[in-house]
């Protein structure tokens, strides 16, 4: 077999494949038999048909075709396997010749991973560790704000039959043709005048009794995600299902008890402080990385094969179809005209953050080989058994388990590299 080699852009190959007459001749003698234990004839048990007979029943187009293929599939992968190719997708396979008692000759097309060069990426991590750090110290303000925060968690709730005042808590159901499936009814329950909502709306919202309703304008912040919204003022219609009364327990000792195994108020102040400098000090960890891993990337040039990013596209896409629905509640259809946007436009709009997902994807992963990082299936194991331990039986049902594996592979991956690259420091 010969084979020939065409490097395209955007990390493509074209490899052409050439067999001759007696090479093929082997894929045709393997595809009459395959075929000939399919064919069924009077007077002839299954398998048992003489192969003259089964070549003139299936004919030189199908036998050709079965032949064909074997020798594409056959050649191909011992060729990427042989060459240590990682191919991205779909390949485009394209007979050139095919006959009896002739070369066979077919180009196969594909994407595959692109060659990564990396620059002095130890000396970039050296630069952004001894860079100037965000400050990880926690004031008294954050503190009393978790307090507040667990301090809410153990009110209690009290109806009562007067008008609505700021810091309590509501219930309400309210329309607006803008937002909520065109207009239909949501409910929704919130302390009033900490920012639930739209300032505007929750203004509007003091003063009404239980049972009471109300049309209003109100405006949406500058910060609306849709931006078609945003500034503009809208009509609600809102109804005041309830109004309670918030009932705050002290801030002492004996909240400090209740809330968990502190003996005082200082304890639990302490615990708080703790746990805040610990999140600090994570938030800070994945700025550096975030730091390293685009310094590095920034100095790093390849070809990104480009279905990789429609993949990565694609990705986006859904989870901006999740959030819509999740957050806002309304058809994705609805969004979309409110947005102005067609699918492939919003789509479209995604390139830069999915070829920067996937360049930092690639470099990571060449440090990795770079660096020789080995996972054990062991490890992966182990960290699985402790993911799904917190899914429940139906829940797994619907896991796709290599999924999860690949997942949990280059979560590991992701981890080790990051590791070794601080310890430089």
């Amino acid at each position: 077999m010969k084979t020939e080699i065409k490097k395209l852009p955007k990390s493509q190959m074209e490899i052409e494949f050439e067999l001759d007459a007696e090479e093929f001749q082997k894929y045709i003698e393997r595809a009459l038999e395959h075929l000939k234990s399919h064919v069924k004839m009077d007077g002839f048990r299954l398998g048992q048909v003489p192969k003259e007979i089964v070549e003139k029943k299936v004919g030189d187009e199908n036998l050709l075709m079965e032949a064909g293929d074997l020798a594409v599939k056959e050649n191909y992968t011992k060729f990427v396997n042989e060459n240590n190719l990682e191919p991205i997708g779909q390949s485009e396979v394209q007979i050139k010749k095919i006959a009896k008692g002739s070369d066979f000759l077919f180009t196969v097309k594909i994407s595959v991973l692109p060659e990564i060069e990396l620059p002095d990426y130890k000396k970039i991590v050296l630069q952004v560790l001894s860079g100037q750090a965000n400050n990880v110290s926690v004031d008294e303000k954050e503190i009393e704000e978790a307090l507040n925060y667990l301090q809410k968690s153990r009110a209690k709730f009290y109806q009562v039959d007067r008008p609505a005042e700021k810091k309590d808590f509501v219930e309400i159901e309210y329309q607006n043709e803008n937002i909520n499936n065109n207009g239909k009814p949501v409910k929704d329950k919130f302390i009033l005048g900490e920012g639930g909502f739209m300032k505007d709306f929750e203004d509007n919202l003091i003063g009404m009794k239980t049972g009471e309703e109300k049309e209003f304008m109100a405006r949406f912040p500058d910060s609306t995600p849709n931006k078609a919204l945003a500034g503009k003022e809208s009509l609600f219609k809102v109804k005041m299902v309830s109004v309670q009364k918030m009932e705050l327990p002290e801030i002492s000792d004996k909240l400090a008890k209740q809330i968990g195994t502190f003996d005082s108020l200082v304890s639990l102040k302490e615990n708080i402080k703790e746990g805040i400098a610990m999140e600090k000090k994570e938030a800070e960890k994945h700025r550096k990385r975030e730091e390293i891993l685009e310094k590095i990337s920034a100095k790093t040039v390849f070809d990104i094969p480009e279905k990789m990013i429609d993949f990565e596209k694609e990705r986006l896409f859904e989870d901006l179809k999740n959030q819509i629905a999740s957050q806002f509640k309304v058809p994705f259809e609805q969004y979309l005209a409110s947005v102005k946007k067609t699918e492939d436009e919003i789509k479209k709009s995604f390139r830069m953050e999915a070829e920067k997902r996937i360049k930092n994807f690639l470099v990571l992963r060449q440090i990795g080989k770079t660096e020789n990082i080995k996972i054990p299936n062991s490890e992966i194991e182990e960290e699985i058994n402790k993911i799904v331990k917190n899914y429940t039986p139906e829940q797994l049902k619907k896991i796709d388990i290599n999924q999860l594996k690949e997942y949990t592979k280059g979560a590991i991956l992701n981890e080790k590299i990051f590791q070794l690259l601080e310890k430089l420091s």
